[in-house]
C-alpha cells in the first residue's frame, strides 16, 4: 500500500470537489455531451480516489505531504 500523502484540508477539499464534478458529470451526460461527462466523471473519479486512499501521485512526485496539515 502505498504511503499517504493527503490529509487534513487537501483530503477535504478533494472529497468536496469530487462530489461537484460528479454533479456537473451526470448534468453533462443528461443533456447529451458524453464526451464532456465522462472527462468530468474521470476527474471526479481521481479526486475521489486520492481523497479516499489519501494518496495522490502527483503529491509524490512533487515531493508534496500534507498529512501533518490541521
Amino acid at each position: 500500500m502505498p504511503e499517504k500523502n493527503v490529509g487534513g484540508l487537501d483530503r477535504i477539499g478533494r472529497a468536496a470537489l469530487a462530489v461537484v464534478l460528479t454533479v456537473v458529470a451526470v448534468s453533462a451526460l443528461k443533456q447529451g455531451n458524453r464526451s464532456k461527462g465522462l472527462l468530468v466523471g474521470l476527474a471526479a473519479l481521481g479526486a475521489g480516489f486520492n481523497a479516499t486512499t489519501c494518496f495522490c501521485g502527483l503529491n509524490k512526485t512533487l515531493g508534496i505531504d500534507t498529512t501533518g496539515e490541521e
